[in-house]
């Protein structure tokens, strides 16, 4: 290049820094979710709810046309390890998101960090990446995985349960679960099995559960294994004398829509339902269900406001994505508004959000459906940020 057309060059790039004019032309993001098997219908909802917030917006973020490539990760560590090598390096994805299950996320969050993509989680929130692997290129839009298991523990204890069993899948996540339950109720866990990921027959496990005689189970079984459990329990007969409570997801749309009536009192806590009186709340519940036919789920709201999260930040830095620590700024202020109301991110990119109790009632149109009761926490923060060393 002559010395004559590299300052010219050159006095171009400065002039369009100087003007703000946006360096790049396009957004890409990575999804990659559960689209097969017995967790299919919460990748699914993450991905409508992630859509409807794109039609929204008119199928930009920030601004930029948005180009999403969706994957199935198969519920799979190593196919999603795969998959996201494929992502980064293939497609050069600027963000990516869509991961339901915390062992996949696990596996595939040190590549991204390290090539200095954004994620942003629609629902994994495991205690590692809360706490001591808190990492800036990591935000959590979601919870942080103990978070409504707390909000649980803390809603049977207040009911006065004695004697209580827990029931969780054996992988990072279940076990969260049951930390979660566990640091806000103090009375007598006379049970706690674990299961393998993924199981749909529970009947020695429901046999265990009648030997110990609790007056009160507490389930966190995602997606298919919660309809299949839920079904075998009303079967049995145990849930004439159990009180039956799960977190949100637990006791969700794709649950209930599965399971019906026998639905029918059961406890659960959400950061989220449908049901929220606020705007954003009411356009996003309306529109997913005159696009979709159905009511929407938590997932489906987490992953809209994955959506709107990227949305906001690219907005903010004018559509400037590679300059990362503006970015980063962007996503840690939270510019847009949540369909679940108030939130703020904490030191560890992980919400500071109120958390509900609601129990599955029929509706006014004779819908088995959830019900908000209560506020069970206010601005509540999860265990693990003091290990953050972010600030």
């Amino acid at each position: 290049m002559s010395e004559p057309l590299r300052h010219l060059v050159l006095a171009l790039t400065l002039a369009a820094a100087a003007t703000g004019a946006p360096a790049a032309d396009r957004v890409k993001i990575g999804f990659l979710s559960t689209l097969s098997g017995p967790g299919a219908g919460l990748g699914i909802d993450i991905r409508d709810g992630f859509n409807l917030a794109l039609k929204h917006t008119g199928g930009k973020l920030g601004g930029l046309p948005a180009e999403v490539i969706v994957a199935d990760d198969q519920q799979s560590p190593d196919a999603a390890r795969q998959t996201t090598d494929r992502l980064l390096k293939r497609d050069k994805v600027d963000f990516m998101t869509g991961v339901v299950f915390s062992n996949v996320m696990l596996a595939i969050g040190q590549p991204i960090f390290a090539s200095q993509t954004f994620y942003i989680s629609a629902n994994a929130g495991p205690s590692q990446y809360a706490g001591a692997q808190c990492n800036p290129f990591y935000f959590n839009v979601a919870w942080q995985n103990d978070n409504l298991h707390e909000a649980v523990g803390k809603t049977v204890a207040d009911k006065g349960f004695r004697k209580v069993a827990l029931l969780a899948p054996n992988y990072p996540a279940g076990k969260d679960a049951l930390t979660g339950f566990k640091r806000f109720y103090k009375g007598e866990v006379v049970q706690e099995i674990y299961t393998r990921l993924g199981q749909l027959d529970y009947a020695p496990e429901l046999a265990q559960i009648r030997a110990a005689q609790p007056d009160a189970l507490y389930i966190f079984l995602p997606g298919g294994m919660g309809i299949n459990f839920i079904k075998q329990f009303v079967s049995s007969g145990l849930s004439k004398d159990v009180t039956l409570f799960g977190p949100g997801f637990s006791a969700d749309e794709d649950v209930i829509r599965a399971v019906g009536d026998p639905m029918l009192g059961m406890f659960n806590t959400s950061q989220w339902a449908h049901d929220l009186d606020n705007p954003q709340n009411k356009r996003f519940v309306a529109d997913f269900e005159k696009e979709y036919g159905r009511l929407p789920s938590l997932y489906a709201s987490q992953g809209y406001d994955a959506a709107m999260l990227i949305d906001a930040a690219i907005r903010d830095v004018k559509g400037r994505i590679e300059d990362k620590d503006a970015v980063r700024r962007a996503l840690k202020a939270a510019n847009f508004k949540s369909v679940r109301g108030a939130f703020r991110f904490n030191t560890n990119h992980h919400p500071v959000q109120d958390y509900y109790l609601r129990v599955v009632v029929k509706d006014a149109q004779g819908r088995v459906t959830n019900r908000t009761l209560s506020t069970v926490f206010k601005d509540h923060a999860d265990a693990y940020v003091g290990e953050c060393r972010m600030k």
